[in-house]
């Protein structure tokens, strides 16, 4: 008995000590909690979807989804060879180039109107808190903060692991000149030594007036946050940005619902949107869209051009590691939409009209 005793408490110590590690980032206090219980989005201590959200499709228990994701065997989920890729120099662009290169998964660079804006940068070879689990596809982490140079806006869509991480976030720190982010989640970039005079912190439904004539408008995504095992303590959002020659929706995780039709009518239409098209599963369906879905969303929006992301780095679901872009490549074909699907790491004009190789069709 006192030897089991022994063990548990050895355990809950154990679990405790590592759950405290500075990655984990830190729940809102303070001043920024009492802003946070203003937000008609907070409800019953977190934040709330518009729409009922479950985080499972009904009938799904999590030993399901666990035993699937461990058990079933799918040797496509992952590449059977390296990721093919290009690098281009992001220190050395011409200034009036508007231009976006793509990372993988949800990270990408924006240079547009003579800003250079980043997106969920993920540049560490993992999407968890353990480091030898959930490592990125060979050949996708060519990149790294030494070749990311000063941002003016760096835009956090929500707390992920796959989409804040701190390791790249600390390395970048001397480089970004302002954080534009969700409700809570600068608590994070406060406990890991940001200055707060650098935090834009909003919620749903807001107007961030920069400078040079840059404006954001923050808008409701489909989704939940969360590093740990408490979760909605941070909002999550999508953004529009006006530049002064073009409007962007950067969109964060989403399941689909009515808001994007909603944006879209507001703000639309849009030059480009990025939209997460990945990770997808039957028994999460409402937190994250079907290619087909976003597809839809594509349309609500008004958009002249969609670029998918969210894919094509980690395995974070179950379906074939090439699956999003085929699928939705396919889909794009039946309605007039300028789809973007470049290489990891290739510079592509924001106004450009090339079509793309599939270069995603080496493994299948």
């Amino acid at each position: 008995m006192i030897l089991a005793l022994i063990i548990i408490f050895a355990l809950v110590y154990g679990i405790n000590l590592f759950m405290n590690q500075e990655q984990f980032g830190k729940r809102p206090t303070g001043e920024r909690l009492e802003l946070i219980k203003k937000s008609p989005n907070y409800k019953n201590d977190s934040f709330q979807n518009l729409s009922h959200t479950p985080s499972l499709t009904e009938g799904v228990s999590m030993f399901s989804v666990l035993k699937e994701f461990l058990f079933k065997k799918n040797e496509l989920k992952t590449p059977n060879q390296a990721i093919p890729t290009v690098k281009t120099d992001l220190l050395n662009l011409n200034p009036l180039e508007n231009v976006v290169i793509w990372f993988g998964h949800s990270s990408y660079f924006i240079q547009i109107d003579g800003k250079k804006i980043l997106v969920d940068p993920v540049l560490s070879n993992s999407v968890s808190p353990l480091s030898f689990t959930n490592k990125a596809f060979e050949g996708t982490t060519i990149y790294t903060t030494d070749d990311i140079p000063e941002i003016d806006y760096l835009f956090i869509s929500h707390d992920h692991w796959d989409h804040l991480d701190y390791k790249t976030i600390l390395k970048l720190q001397s480089k970004i000149k302002t954080i534009i982010c969700g409700l809570g989640t600068g608590a994070h970039f406060e406990h890991w030594g940001f200055d707060s005079d650098l935090i834009i912190e909003k919620d749903w439904k807001e107007t961030i007036t920069l400078e040079d004539g840059f404006i954001v408008n923050t808008v409701p995504a489909r989704h939940f946050s969360g590093r740990s095992f408490v979760r909605n303590k941070a909002l999550w959002m999508s953004f529009v940005l006006q530049t002064p020659s073009s409007k962007l929706f950067i969109g964060g995780d989403s399941g689909y619902d009515s808001h994007f039709e909603t944006v879209g009518k507001e703000f639309g239409p849009f030059d480009l949107v990025f939209l997460e098209n990945g990770q997808y599963d039957k028994s999460w369906k409402y937190i994250h869209m079907t290619p087909n879905e976003v597809l839809q969303a594509a349309v609500d929006l008004k958009a002249k051009a969609l670029f998918p992301v969210h894919s094509s780095k980690f395995v974070l679901a179950n379906h074939n590691w090439n699956e999003p872009l085929s699928r939705i490549s396919e889909l794009a074909e039946t309605i007039k939409i300028n789809l973007f699907t470049p290489l990891i790491g290739e510079k592509i004009n924001i106004n450009s009209e090339k079509t793309f190789p599939k270069w995603w069709e080496f493994s299948n």
